[in-house]
């Protein structure tokens, strides 16, 4: 009765934002479109994003403008529900925004190793950042090298990873991305029986656990496919925690002698049930696919819960993904078939 009377303003609110999110029949109505002018003109008309979209400019109608006013509406998401909830959720909603701090650092990681000739465009993110975070975007925006950044992070939970590299020599984008991942989702790991207790410590380690799981066994697939890693430097790259797929089966992944040997061990695992192999599905839409399965059993258990919670970012994020991908298909002059195909159907 506690988590009834505890969740059922929130459940209410989730609801109502779920129906807003975009179906799959407009996302092929989207996928037909043509400009990026008749995108911000359906979305205007049909979507929930005209309370972010209807005050735009016409001259300020490119991807850069659209993008931010996307993530955007997932800041005033988050602020609703962060509203909506007690004490207890509000822990919840504290560790999921670390994934949205790390991708602001990656961010700025970027456009400082890059030498941007405009380094920064984060004002739209400032009043979010200002009101829930503990990183000071005001502080970020003057960096101009690396260490400056590592230096403007003082006082953070991320400083002390990054300052270890910032006093290496030779130091990539990708060495600072790995270590803010691999910093993430321990973090995650260990704090979690800290701010959560019994019903919602027990979700958030499955759903946290998975997803260490699908990450580790996608990024094999990718080191192995695409760059063709030495298994000394494919163990580097994995996040050390073992959820429910164990060290053996890992090893074998990381080691198999070709694909057909990796995707035999992956069949073996717990999650290659959500996958129907006899689809030519990249191991990217596996891992869509595997989270979408695991929130929605959750959700449907424990609806009075921070699996709804859970479930509702989800939907969210995997929705601005591919309103990011469906308008880089447009802009390109894809047609409707090649645009569905980026974009994915149902999960």
């Amino acid at each position: 009765m506690g988590n009834l009377l505890e969740y059922s303003g929130i459940i209410t609110k989730l609801r109502a934002m779920e129906a807003r999110l975009l179906t799959d029949e407009q996302f092929e109505e989207i996928s037909a479109l043509t400009s990026i002018t008749e995108l911000v003109s359906y979305l205007n008309a049909n979507s929930s994003y005209q309370d972010v979209l209807q005050d735009m400019d016409e001259t300020m109608l490119h991807r850069g403008n659209i993008e931010k006013v996307l993530i955007l509406s997932l800041y005033h998401d988050y602020t609703k529900i962060y509203r909506f909830c007690g004490p207890n959720q509000r822990k919840f909603l504290k560790l999921y925004l670390k994934r949205y701090e790390v991708d602001l650092i990656n961010y700025c990681l970027r456009i400082v190793i890059n030498h941007y000739q405009e380094p920064f465009d984060l004002n739209h993110k400032k009043p979010f950042f200002d009101k829930y975070s503990q990183i000071s975007i005001e502080k970020l925006i003057t960096s101009r090298t690396t260490d400056q950044l590592v230096e403007n992070l003082k006082g953070t939970e991320y400083y002390e990873p990054l300052k270890k590299l910032k006093d290496s020599q030779s130091v990539t984008l990708f060495d600072y991305d790995l270590a803010l991942n691999l910093y993430y989702f321990t973090a995650m790991w260990k704090e979690r029986k800290k701010f959560l207790k019994k019903k919602e410590l027990e979700l958030f380690t499955r759903d946290c656990g998975s997803k260490i799981d699908l990450l580790n066994m996608q990024w094999i697939y990718r080191a192995k496919k695409h760059f063709n890693l030495k298994e000394a430097d494919i163990y580097s790259l994995l996040i050390p925690i073992h959820y429910r797929i164990s060290v053996e089966q890992i090893k074998a992944m990381a080691e198999a002698s070709n694909m057909d040997e990796f995707f035999a061990v992956l069949q073996k695992t717990p999650y290659a049930r959500h996958y129907n192999f006899e689809q030519d599905l990249t191991i990217e839409q596996m891992y869509e696919d595997c989270l979408y399965h695991l929130y929605t059993a959750d959700r449907r258990q424990n609806p009075y819960s921070i699996a709804s919670i859970n479930m509702y970012l989800f939907l969210k994020e995997e929705e601005l993904r591919k309103l990011t991908t469906a308008m880089e298909c447009i802009r390109y002059g894809l047609n409707s078939g090649e645009t569905l195909g980026y974009v994915g159907g149902k999960i």
